[in-house]
């Protein structure tokens, strides 16, 4: 097999695994307020919410250490040994306690933070200036999949269930947590690369997942940890600008794996569909992912016009979303108790309308993931781990916020934070975008190749 090859294999797999794990953890997430909602009359009194918020949150503070972590441990061990933890967050619900559920909470954010590090610097040492476009569209096309079959089988599962027994909810999360496992073991499928350097060359931080001596993955982690590369990297122009597009990822990837499908389970008026409808706006979810990933990611090459054009899409792909979700939606929808609300907000709530709105959140999201992914991977090829890191801790933190506050604010101030952010999003990712054009020109390269 030939380099070229290898390369796109690993990230086939890496694509895959992802797919396994998160098929687990993201519908777990979607369900998981629902769930907790019919446990609350129980000895167990934990929140959903509460849980995402401390995930983040951890996740978030984690991401300054994660590339450290990764370079002494490896990226495909870390890989590994995360994915652990994500099954063991998902097998709480299976027989849950509220010590367990928050404690579990502060580990998979740890994990979390080591995962997507790791996940950065494969993609990216698996990939070129002219490959990266491609191989971010591949990956996140296949880590989409997730929302399609987990959810799914919500949708027929719950198919006419009002409340969810001890029964339905051990089969689901049985099933769940031996995905994750399948999406673990699968990391091992990853191959390693042949090291080409020549003796005396120096070692990149970023050696494409070959065998590394002890010592020298020890002197990596001294220099990522005492130099705080990803600290530095956080303060570049370029970083700043894209914080507050990532921000922008962040709330909305709260809005979508866990509020909006609270929201849809709460709404009375969709009747005994109610909550298998959380599966079906999930499933609508992936399906807007995955087809922006396939045709802005595996066609990028196509593209001539960077990235700006797929971005600007996306905001008003989200703010067509939000105007509808507003009108469609009742207020009290994200914080409805177990019996949830009649309100009705400016139109009688219309599923045909909610599926639609699931549809273009997850085309929205998958227009600024590939690009963000995209333009990290061209501007940081030699640092791919701490700017990874970076990326992921502004994210997070921001999706540990707008979990927190979900736990309080009603549907439209969480729709107008989204709005007022998303916009000034779009404008500092043009003027990253902008320069990186400049310089590519400068360097006599074309355009389109980014």
């Amino acid at each position: 097999m030939s380099s070229e090859a290898k390369k796109l294999f690993n990230i086939i797999i890496l694509g895959i695994s992802f797919m396994f794990i998160f098929t687990a953890f993201q519908t777990c997430g979607n369900i998981a307020q629902t769930v907790i909602t019919n446990l609350n009359n129980t000895d167990f009194h934990g929140s959903g919410y509460t849980s995402m918020s401390i995930i983040y949150g951890v996740f978030s503070a984690s991401n300054l250490i994660s590339p450290s972590v990764v370079a002494i441990v490896g990226p495909q061990l870390s890989m590994v040994v995360s994915g652990m933890f994500y099954s063991l967050y998902i097998a709480v619900f299976i027989q849950p306690a509220t010590w367990a559920f928050y404690t579990a909470s502060v580990f998979i954010g740890i994990a979390a933070a080591v995962l997507w590090t790791a996940q950065g610097n494969c993609l990216t040492v698996n990939s070129d200036e002219n490959t990266i476009g491609r191989n971010s569209g591949v990956f996140w096309a296949l880590l989409q999949f997730s929302l399609f079959f987990g959810n799914l089988y919500i949708y027929f599962a719950w198919q006419g269930k009002t409340h969810i027994s001890e029964s339905d909810r051990r089969t689901v999360f049985i099933a769940l947590t031996v995905i994750s496992l399948v999406g673990t073991v699968l990391f091992f499928l990853i191959r390693k690369q042949e090291d080409t350097k020549a003796p005396g060359d120096d070692d990149s931080t970023n050696e494409i997942l070959g065998e590394s001596s002890i010592i020298r993955n020890y002197i990596n982690f001294l220099y990522n940890l005492f130099t705080e590369k990803s600290i530095t990297l956080s303060f570049t122009k370029e970083m700043l600008l894209l914080s507050v597009t990532t921000a922008y990822t962040g709330l909305v990837l709260t809005f979508f794996s866990g509020v909006y499908g609270t929201c849809i389970g709460a709404v009375n008026r969709f009747g005994s569909e109610e909550k298998s409808l959380i599966g079906l706006s999930g499933i609508f979810i992936g399906v807007g992912e995955i087809l922006g990933g396939g045709v802005f990611g595996l066609l990028s090459k196509k593209n001539r016009s960077g990235r700006n054009p797929v971005v600007m899409l996306g905001i008003l792909v989200h703010f067509i979303a939000f105007y509808l979700i507003f009108f469609n939606m009742p207020n009290d929808a994200p914080i409805a108790p177990m019996e949830g609300t009649d309100q009705v907000a400016y139109m009688v709530p219309s599923k045909e309308v909610a599926m639609l709105c699931s549809f273009l959140l997850g085309l929205g999201d998958s227009c600024f993931n590939t690009q963000l992914l995209s333009i990290l991977g061209f501007l940081y090829s030699e640092d791919s781990a701490p700017a990874f890191a970076v990326f992921k801790f502004v994210q997070s933190i921001c999706a540990a916020v707008a979990y927190f506050y979900s736990n309080y604010f009603l549907l439209q101030w969480q729709l107008l934070i989204m709005v007022v952010v998303g916009f000034f999003g779009t404008i500092t990712f043009f003027t990253v975008e902008w320069g990186a054009a400049a310089a590519l020109a400068a360097r006599g390269s074309d355009y389109s190749s980014i």
